[in-house]
């Protein structure tokens, strides 16, 4: 017998655009009913109880139960990374034409979490901008913040010293083909972010709306022009 990573498991897995769909509608980092994701994947809910067992028994997804329901989640922020650089891999040119038909509008390109941190061409913009400001500094695949008073306006507390894992590291974005932030660092502007009302999560929708306040805050402390964004704007 040979060992090999049993890839041929995690292949079968990804390869129906239903479970496909669930998945990506699990990437923003929030739980969903089987209901829910049934509608996101446009089945029926006896369907997308059958694909969620499938991706369950490939260690994609776990499921907890509270009270009558039952939600289902990305199984980890290792499992999450992993999908947005399989991603990566994939063609996008659907979504920029959705965002070329007349009067659409693809905020999902803009603005939206990855797990739990923002991602698109928000998060892309963020990375770009510490690194620019010297707030952070590449160090192979992870960042090294240096203290300043802008991780106070951006509600990110720094470490006293290293921990366990990366505080902050580089993460391939999907769409952009770039790096943003992931790990605590990045999970801290992602909270701050939602509580202060600068992007707004949609029902139903991964993509972010970013606020007005939202807009004059990038651009007044991290220099990201507001026009930049405007595309993903409420």
């Amino acid at each position: 017998m040979t060992l090999t990573p049993r890839l041929d498991i995690l292949g079968a897995a990804l390869a129906d655009t239903s479970r496909s769909q669930m998945l990506c509608e699990l990437m923003d980092g929030r739980a969903f009913t089987s209901k829910e994701l049934a509608s996101a994947a446009g089945i029926s809910p006896q369907t997308a109880s059958v694909h969620l067992k499938h991706l369950q028994r490939a260690g994609l997804i776990s499921s907890l139960r509270s009270g009558r329901c039952l939600y289902h989640r990305i199984a980890g922020e290792e499992i999450a990374q992993a999908l947005e650089t399989l991603a990566t891999l994939a063609p996008a040119d659907h979504l920029y034409r959705v965002q070329q038909r007349k009067g659409g509008k693809a905020e999902l390109l803009v603005a939206r979490s990855c797990y739990d941190h923002l991602a698109g061409r928000l998060g892309v913009a963020l990375a770009d901008s510490l690194n620019a400001l010297g707030d952070l500094i590449p160090d192979g695949d992870q960042y090294t913040p240096v203290p300043s008073e802008r991780w106070m306006k951006l509600g990110v507390h720094l470490p006293n010293g290293p921990g366990k894992r990366p505080f902050a590291r580089a993460c391939l974005d999907w769409t952009e083909r770039k790096h943003h932030i992931a790990g605590p660092l990045a999970k801290q502007l992602l909270t701050h972010a939602l509580a202060s009302d600068w992007v707004q999560r949609q029902t139903g929708k991964r993509g972010l709306l970013i606020s007005a306040t939202g807009l004059g805050a990038f651009e007044q402390i991290l220099a990201i022009p507001s026009e930049f964004l405007s595309e993903g704007a409420a």
